[in-house]
C-alpha cells in the first residue's frame, strides 16, 4: 500500500530552530544535535525546517540548504521533512524552492511574502505559488497566516482558488483564531476532501483537534515534544479528559512563548527554553531580535515547570543567558 504525502503529514511534526554562535553564524553541530534529539522522540513523525521558528527570514539561501541537508542526514529515514520557502521575490522563492528540493526536502511550505500584509492582488498570490510549483516536483503546502497579519491571511475567495491547484496538497492552518480556523477547515473540506488541514496554532491545539485536524507542524514540539505528542494521541483516541489535562500543562508555556507582550518574540523564547532545559549552549539569534530579558526568562522557566519539565530544568547546567537591562 502506497503512503502518500498527506498520509505522512498525520500527527505531530516539529518546527525546529537554528542554533547560532555568538558571532551569529549557524552552529551546524548544535543544529544536528537539536534535530536528532527531536526526531528521536516517539510520535514525532516529521519536521518543518526553515520555518519562522528557524529564522527563515534572516538565513541565506546557502544556509537554508544546509539546514535541509543536515536534517536529512541526522533524521530517521521515514521522517517527513518539509522546508519553508520564504522570499519577497517570487523568482527568488522559486529558486529557493528548487534548492530545498535538491537538498532532500519531501515537501515545501510556501510562506506569503511579508510585504503582502499591506495588501496585494489575488493574482499576485496565485502567480507566486505557480512559479514555485513550476520550479519543483515535490508537494506544496499553503501557509495560513494569523488573522492579525493583515492581507497575508488568505480570505475565502482566494483560499478557494489556491486549493484548486492540484500541486498544493495541504495547509499549515495558523490563522490563530478559532472561528477562522473552523471556517477555513469547512471550506477546504467541501472543496477537496483529501486536502490535509493541519491545526497549527500552538495556543489552541486542543480546540483545533476537537474541530478537526490531521496533525500539526508546531515549534512547541521542538521544546516539549513528548507533551505535544501526548496531546495529539489523547485527542486522536477521543480521550478528551486526558487531552484537556495535557492542554492544561501546555497552556502557560504556549502563552509565555507566543502571546505575552511584546509580540514577535517566539523564536527568541523557544531558544531560551531550550537553553534552560540544557539542550542549547547559546540562545542568541540574529539582529534585530534581541535575547530574552530577565522577565521573559522567569516566565519561561515557570511555564516549563508547569508543563512538566521540572526534571530537565533541575538537571540542566546553570544557564549563562545574556540579560540586557
Amino acid at each position: 500500500m502506497t503512503t502518500t504525502f498527506t498520509d505522512r503529514l498525520r500527527g505531530i511534526h516539529a518546527a525546529t530552530i537554528v542554533p547560532m554562535r555568538p558571532d551569529f553564524s549557524v552552529d551546524e553541530d548544535a543544529l544536528a544535535a537539536h534535530i536528532a534529539a527531536v526526531t528521536a522522540v516517539r510520535g514525532i513523525n516529521g519536521l518543518l525546517v526553515n520555518g519562522h521558528a528557524g529564522e527563515n527570514f534572516v538565513l541565506t539561501l546557502a544556509e537554508k540548504r544546509r539546514v535541509v541537508e543536515i536534517a536529512r542526514a541526522v533524521s530517521p529515514g521515514d521522517c517527513l521533512i518539509v522546508s519553508g520557502v520564504n522570499h519577497e521575490s517570487s523568482l527568488e522563492a522559486a529558486r529557493e524552492a528548487a534548492q530545498m528540493e535538491q537538498a532532500g526536502a519531501d515537501g515545501l511550505l510556501v510562506f506569503p511574502p511579508n510585504s503582502w500584509a499591506l495588501g496585494h492582488a489575488d493574482e499576485c498570490v496565485l502567480l507566486h505559488h505557480r512559479l514555485v510549483g513550476e520550479a519543483t516536483t515535490v508537494p506544496l503546502m499553503l501557509y495560513g497566516a494569523p488573522v492579525g497579519a493583515g492581507a497575508m491571511s488568505y480570505g475565502p475567495a482566494l483560499l478557494t482558488r489556491l486549493v484548486a491547484d492540484p500541486r498544493i496538497l495541504a495547509i499549515k492552518e495558523g490563522s490563530w483564531e478559532v472561528a477562522t480556523y473552523e471556517e477555513n477547515l469547512r471550506l477546504i473540506r467541501g472543496l477537496r476532501p483529501g486536502f490535509a488541514v493541519l491545526g497549527s496554532g500552538d495556543e489552541h491545539l486542543l480546540t483545533s483537534y476537537m474541530i478537526g485536524s490531521v496533525g500539526s507542524q508546531v515549534s512547541l514540539a521542538a521544546v516539549v515534544p513528548e507533551v505535544v505528542v501526548a496531546l495529539w494521541e489523547a485527542a486522536e483516541s477521543g480521550d478528551w479528559v486526558t487531552a484537556r489535562a495535557v492542554h492544561e500543562r501546555l497552556y502557560a508555556l504556549s502563552v509565555a512563548i507566543y502571546r505575552d507582550a511584546p509580540g514577535g518574540r517566539a523564536t527568541a523564547r523557544l531558544k531560551t527554553c531550550l537553553k534552560l532545559l540544557g539542550r542549547l549552549s547559546h540562545d542568541g539569534l540574529r539582529p534585530p531580535h534581541a535575547p530574552c530579558d530577565r522577565h521573559e526568562i522567569a516566565a519561561l522557566a515557570a511555564a516549563l515547570r508547569a508543563a512538566g519539565a521540572e526534571s530537565a530544568l533541575d538537571h540542566a547546567a546553570p544557564p549563562r543567558l545574556a540579560v540586557p537591562g
